[in-house]
């Protein structure tokens, strides 16, 4: 095997759009080209959503390759007054260049988008064999040319138009080699474009395919909105109730309320014998598949709602009790969210996870469907039934599987606090080290389906410790039989049938000693539970290290964000004085550890499941023998001389917290 060397010329620095070339996956879906296609139709979608556009029409050409057009305002084609290229260039060749990261002042462009880094197009261009702009603006056509993300024909005039007719005109040619498959995904991009539709209002969308034979033209409208909507997504089933329907965007907020003007949602929702669950929504028109915090916040919303309502006509049976999942069960909705500075998961932006959302969607939609439920209380009734008998079975089905478990269950440690449902699949444990953070995690917790154990001290290095011995060690002993599994020597002798909780998660202090009982439990894990990690159970939790409280500014209610280290710090920082906070006037709090918290931040940070970062534990196959081997260096009582080695070669890598 070579050697393999490290040293300056080891280091490459990628430009322009080198990185979407390299890492495609990163930036965009690669199963096909439909994504990148879809990130034009939302740069024509923000024009409409901001008033400046009324139609956005789309053909796919016989080649596969897709051309959107717009009547909006037109990409600026001017000289930049920065970079001294024109505008238009600038915004199809460079990374986070964009006219979306002001929501305010005189040279904001947008107040509510969907696009936020300026990546999208430039992506786009990226991944294209060859992509073609035309700007309408100003009484004249400009062109230009990109081939392989580079500048192709430099812009120029090439026609002239009246003044009123604008708007930007984008041809797209994917280069295949970016993705599993070489065209656009027909079905997937008429249901983004019919989505479009049904959220911008008085705007005409339009699908033409010149593939095949015959030509092809869909155009869409629904005069009843998201009504209408639900009701073809439902495809003619009956509803127990009629559609629920409706929109609040909400005026400047007053002081200390948390919202910014204009921010809010449109829903229509409606409950189904056979209903799923499930529906569609959006935020600022991009569909998030995904789901995220809006979702969370509309099912928080219809919980508290309908249990409000059954609480008052005391119509729940002796010993059922609610749950989220009992009234949403059976739902089906449609959700568009307006968010002054949404942020996503991912380049991607499948699932939402703006913290302030979860609360936004609540407050809109709670008080107006609770006046609904009470004005109509017969149908009120027929989905408070509903929802009571999906509680029945959910309850009916946990007591089998208690039946099943036997009596001959170990006595379960005393300093465990363990959750309430009977649902596995939902029950999770938090591992804590010492009792003040043990104390903050059972305050915040949902006690219905979260239980925390508390850890005395660092627990035991396991990696050389015979199984037959881990017993002695007390918090290992209270590990095993609260999670209901015993240790085994290989992942093929283990027996999971009595695991009590889907996700075993271990939340520590975000410092040093918090790093140190991460690895020391995962090391138990590793080493003696290893069945856990290969199926997913093992979970690590990421609590942040700072707080950062901004006051309030302009449209700009006050914030606390939160930092998992120095460099999310940093990049919130950077993003704050992007907003045109003035530097200095945010305050950075630093979290000595979990016990610091209150019960109100570490739910919100660390343990609410919408909007939470926990991580789940997995070895991949081609990374077992590497794995193994930094196991043994890091934790083998026999590997010291090893350990000081890799210490005095890279520990000036290392990033130490002291």
């Amino acid at each position: 095997m070579a050697k393999s060397t490290y040293e300056e010329s080891s280091i490459r620095v990628l430009k322009g759009l080198q990185p979407v070339r390299e890492r495609p996956g990163m930036y965009t879906r690669t199963s096909d080209p439909t994504h990148i296609v879809q990130e034009v139709v939302d740069n024509a979608a923000d024009e409409a959503l901001g008033g400046f556009a009324s139609r956005i029409d789309v053909t796919v050409h016989a080649d596969h390759s897709v051309t959107v057009d717009d009547d909006g305002r037109g990409i600026p084609v001017g000289l930049h007054p920065e970079e001294k290229v024109p505008t238009v260039e600038l915004v199809f060749t460079r990374l986070h260049a964009g006219g979306k990261f002001d929501k305010k002042g005189e040279h904001a462009a947008y107040a509510f988008s969907g696009g936020l880094h300026g990546v999208g197009v430039s992506v786009t261009n990226a991944l294209s064999q060859r992509l073609e702009v035309e700007v309408r603006r100003d009484g004249k056509v400009h062109r230009i040319v990109f081939a392989g993300g580079d500048v192709a024909e430099k812009l120029k005039v090439v026609g002239t138009v009246g003044a009123r007719n604008t708007g930007t005109t984008v041809r797209v040619v994917p280069d295949p080699k970016y993705f599993d498959a070489p065209n656009v995904s027909l079905p997937d991009l008429a249901r983004l474009l019919r989505a479009k539709a049904v959220l911008l209002p008085g705007v005409k969308v339009t699908l033409r395919s010149e593939l095949g034979k015959t030509p092809k033209t869909q155009t869409w409208s629904y005069p009843g909105g998201l009504t209408d909507y639900l009701a073809e997504l439902g495809d003619g089933a009956q509803a127990v109730a009629p559609t629920f329907a409706g929109e609040t965007y909400l005026p400047a907020p007053k002081d200390g309320e948390s919202w910014s003007e204009g921010e809010g949602a449109a829903w229509a929702f409606a409950w189904y014998e056979d209903g799923r669950g499930d529906g569609e929504s959006y935020v600022n028109l991009i569909p998030t598949p995904a789901g995220g915090t809006h979702e969370a916040g509309l099912r928080a919303a219809v919980f508290e709602a309908v249990k409000s309502f059954v609480d008052h006509h005391n119509l729940l049976p002796r010993g059922v009790r609610l749950q989220t999942e009992d009234v949403s069960a059976r739902l089906s909705y449609v959700l568009s969210v307006r968010v002054l500075d949404p942020q996503f998961q991912g380049q991607v932006k499948e699932k939402l996870t703006s913290r302030d959302a979860l609360k936004l969607v609540a407050q809109v939609i709670r008080d107006p469907l609770e006046a609904w439920l009470n004005a109509n209380v017969e149908d009120a009734r027929r989905i408070a039934e509903l929802a009571i008998s999906q509680a029945q079975t959910r309850l009916k089905s946990a007591q089998k599987v208690e039946k099943k478990r036997g009596s001959s269950v170990a006595v379960l440690p005393g300093k465990l606090t363990d959750c309430e449902s009977d649902d596995t699949a939902r029950r999770e444990v938090f591992l804590v080290e010492g009792d003040s953070a043990g104390g903050s995690a059972k305050l915040a917790r949902d006690k219905q389906y979260q239980a925390i154990l508390p850890l005395r001290g660092k627990v035991l290095n396991t990696f050389e410790v015979e199984r037959d011995r881990l017993f002695a060690n007390n918090e290992i002993h209270d590990i095993a039989v609260a999670i209901g599994v015993d240790p085994h020597a290989t992942a093929a002798a283990a027996d999971l049938a009595g695991l009590r909780y889907a996700r075993i998660i271990v939340m520590a202090d975000a410092d040093v000693d918090g790093s140190h009982i991460k690895v020391l439990l995962l090391t138990l894990f590793y080493k003696h539970f290893p069945a856990l990690i290969e199926r997913g159970h093992v979970c690590v939790a990421h609590p942040p290290l700072y707080r950062i409280d901004v006051a309030a500014t302009g449209r700009r209610p006050a914030r606390k964000l939160y930092a998992l280290d120095d460099a999310e710090l940093a990049a919130i920082e950077d993003r704050l004085a992007k907003e045109g906070v003035r530097p200095g006037s945010w305050s950075v709090g630093r979290f000595k550890g979990l016990g610091e918290m209150n019960p109100e931040q570490l739910w919100e940070t660390t343990m609410n499941p919408e909007t939470r970062r926990v991580v789940p534990v997995r070895v991949a196959l081609a990374d077992v023998d590497d794995t193994q081997r930094v196991f043994a260096r890091l934790m083998g009582k026999a590997e010291a001389a090893s350990r000081r080695e890799w210490m005095e070669r890279s520990g000036d890598t290392v990033d130490v917290d002291v």
